[in-house]
């Protein structure tokens, strides 16, 4: 569009406007300012042009470019390189073209250094305050301001600007490389391979060749002391390279042999006409020198740099030495000095991407009752022992397998099938180990499994199908070792999935309580219920309490739920108290794992206070499998749990294996007989005489009998005549919802007979 107001001159003088300078050193080749001018005005161009003819900004000569509408700006930003200023029209084929070129330059071509004088030959067609703060821009101008002096002052700060920002973009890439360097130096492993990228980055520095390079180390050399045989080459490049790992008196070459000398023993840089020898100090006297030959002599700027260099690639060399201890920390084990579980994983990992695997069995295994070791006489005679263990694995797998701790008393071998197997791993543990003045004997569970049957899909799962082979060792008992196999695996597979979908039905209340009656045997009198915990899952089956309940206890997961047990059942107690039922007792099932648990007691006291029930209508039922804790520990928690008032009884007796005199000592109030027993009363005279001593057994002990799992009317009877107290079974009612409990309840209530619970 043609523009009505064109530049002015005559407005103000040109004395502070510097010319076409003669002081300018016509030797020197100064590059151009390059200024992109934008118009639709041709008469603008030219204007612009004779305004600018024979400027030069801080020193450089301006070279300027041309576009005519918004869409050429555009193109010629793209194609041309380092513009420093876009003198940009606003109003070009629409009134708002500059200002979308704006957003273009910054969003689209991410020139955010390029600098934007927008002109506009329309005052207050855009406002200027909105202009300014909403683009990206460095200066707003009409175009009748821009006089020959305002151009260039404006053209003058618009390029400072520029030079400004491009230094910071250079400073930025300099640290981002110097970065990078020293990054890709603290990454490599060990002194050699550091080395070598110094060699690398000093020709790249100088712009030669890495040939006729030599890095040497001197380690623990004192200054002015430095005995020859004392260093060594580390790295070498070029005609040099067959001197790598050789001592400095095997270099034939003289001039080399001394530089790298001086510079060892003076500690500093040595610079010659057509060579140069670096020295790095490095951490606690393990210095290192490089010496290269230069075809051509350096140059000053070549000398400050590489002394710049020096003092950087110094503290690289103390960032390897660092990275060196890191790596060992985190992967080896400080005790034993074995690989730790990280180590272990990455050897599994760099074999399997390899094929280097096959034929290979890989053990995990730990030490028996090591816990218990630990605990009686102290981690420093643990410690011993496992140090001890380690030296008898070096002594035996050390030469072909590959070993790890993976954590505590757990560890791992690799190696071929030949050598590792079953017999060879116990073989170990068959003489006594003597450490710290002690003999002692120890056992290990043992877990194997062979690559090339197990096909692991990666190293995680390969020492997991080790893991699946440990458990089955560890339930077979002490000093027992097994294989993973197919069977298995897909039994761990079914163990976990059922966990997931424990976790799951936990979390959706896909868990529910039944009740099934205890009925007093003389009277038929319903005296208690036992809340029992169910699982439907997604599907709508039934999944068996046999099959969960282990996988709750073994995963933890039996705290949560057995605490919302104890919570379900107490409210349902309150229900029955409201609808007259307030003579019942409720049995709860509770596991060892809840019973080690520190929170189980203040969870408990917590409920029955929140509660308006009796301690005494809780009854807690545990198994003698609770005799692991010891039977000291279990008397003191159990007295704990009377001393609320709450009923104690063992659940299925006869099936676990503790003795009379540990039964005698639990305070507890009821045996209950396992159904086993029961379901054989029916004709096999054997079990009949268990029960006949159970009974008695139980009475004498001060406790009440509980005969469970009863179905037909002749075990009751048999029950009956041997003086049993309580029964429950399908005889008298299946485990019922609650709603269905009510109405039986309601159909077997006696109120001529009621049942009284003992006082607290």
């Amino acid at each position: 569009m043609s523009e009505s107001t064109f530049l002015q001159f005559e407005d103000e003088p040109d004395a502070d406007v510097p010319q076409v300078a003669a002081a300018l050193d016509d030797e020197v080749a100064y590059s151009p300012w390059r200024v992109l001018v934008t118009d639709d005005d041709q008469d603008v161009h030219e204007t612009t042009e004779f305004a600018l003819l024979g400027l030069h900004i801080l020193g450089q000569p301006l070279e300027l470019l041309h576009a005519y509408s918004a869409e050429e700006c555009i193109q010629v930003l793209k194609t041309q390189k380092n513009i420093a200023v876009v003198l940009l029209d606003v109003v070009m084929e629409t009134e708002d073209a500059g200002l979308k070129v704006v957003e273009r330059i910054r969003n689209e071509l991410g020139l955010h250094q390029l600098r934007i004088v927008l002109r506009t030959g329309q005052p207050g067609q855009t406002p200027e305050f909105e202009t300014i703060s909403q683009y990206d821009i460095n200066d707003y101008k009409t175009k009748s301001e821009l006089t020959r002096g305002k151009l260039f002052a404006t053209l003058t700060t618009a390029m400072r600007s520029y030079d400004q920002l491009n230094r910071l973009e250079l400073s930025r890439q300099g640290l981002e490389k110097i970065i990078q360097a020293s990054t890709r130096f603290i990454a490599d492993q060990g002194m050699q391979s550091f080395a070598e990228g110094v060699i690398t980055q000093i020709a790249g520095l100088l712009g030669i060749a890495p040939e006729g390079v030599v890095c040497a180390s001197a380690e623990h050399a004192d200054a002015g002391s430095l005995q020859r045989n004392t260093v060594t080459v580390i790295a070498a490049a070029g005609n040099c390279r067959h001197w790598m790992d050789s001592t400095l008196d095997e270099i034939e070459d003289a001039h080399i042999v001394e530089s790298l000398n001086q510079a060892l023993k003076e500690q500093k840089t040595l610079v010659h006409r057509q060579s140069v020898t670096l020295y790095f100090a490095g951490n606690a006297g393990s210095n290192f020198a490089a010496h290269i030959a230069a075809d051509i002599p350096l140059r000053e700027v070549d000398r400050r740099l590489l002394e710049v260099f020096c003092t950087n690639i110094s503290l690289c060399a103390n960032n390897v030495a660092l990275f060196n201890r890191l790596h060992e920390l985190a992967y080896t084990d400080s005790l034993v000095r074995l690989p730790n579980r990280f180590a272990s994983l990455e050897t599994l990992r760099n074999r399997m991407e390899t094929g280097a695997l096959e034929g290979q069995v890989l053990v995990k295994f730990d030490i028996d009752q090591f816990a218990q070791a630990n605990e009686t006489l102290g981690h420093a005679y643990g410690d011993s022992l496992l140090q001890a263990l380690v030296g008898r694995l070096n002594a035996q797998f050390g030469k072909t397998c590959a070993l790890g701790r993976l954590g505590g008393n757990t560890f791992s071998i690799l190696g071929p099938h030949r050598d590792v197997t079953a017999e060879s791993v116990l073989s170990v543990f068959d003489a006594p180990f003597e450490t710290a003045n002690m003999t002692r004997r120890l056992s290990a569970s043992i877990g194997l499994v062979r690559f090339d049957e197990a096909m692991p899909r990666s190293a995680e799962e390969f020492l997991e199908f080790a893991l699946v082979g440990l458990k089955r060792a560890k339930s077979q008992g002490l000093g027992r070792a097994a294989w993973f196999t197919r069977e298995l695996g897909n039994d761990a597979k079914e163990r976990s999935s059922l966990l997931q979908g424990l976790h799951k039905a936990v979390d959706m209340s896909h868990l529910f309580l039944v009740f099934q009656p205890k009925v007093e045997v003389q009277s038929e009198r319903v005296i208690g219920l036992e809340a029992l915990l169910r699982w439907r899952d997604e599907s709508g089956n039934m999944v068996s309490p046999d099959r969960f309940i282990p996988v709750a206890e073994q995963s933890g997961l039996i705290v949560a739920m057995g605490l919302w047990v104890l919570q379900s059942a107490i409210e349902t107690l309150t229900q029955l108290s409201q609808a007259g039922f307030d003579d019942i007792q409720m049995g709860v099932n509770v596991s060892v794992v809840q019973l080690e648990h520190p929170e189980f007691m203040p969870e408990i006291k917590r409920i029955l206070a929140n509660s308006s029930i009796k301690a005494n209508q809780l009854e807690l039922e545990i198994t003698e499998s609770i005799a692991i804790l010891g039977v000291d520990r279990v008397v003191a928690l159990l007295e704990a749990i009377g001393a609320l008032g709450i009923g104690l009884a063992i659940d299925d007796f006869g099936t676990g294996f503790s003795s009379l005199s540990y039964i005698d000592r639990l305070p507890a109030d009821r045996i209950k007989i396992d159904r086993s027993f029961i379901k054989k009363l029916d004709g096999d005279p054997r079990a009949a005489r268990l029960a006949r001593l159970i009974i008695p057994m139980g009475h004498q002990l001060g406790m009440k009998v509980v005969a469970e799992g009863v179905e037909t009317a002749t075990q009751l009877a048999a029950l009956k005549e041997m003086g049993c107290d309580e029964v429950q079974g399908y005889y008298y009612g299946k485990p019922m919802l609650y709603n269905d409990l009510l109405l039986w309840l309601q159909e077997h209530r006696h109120p001529q007979t009621q049942q009284q619970l003992p006082a607290n």
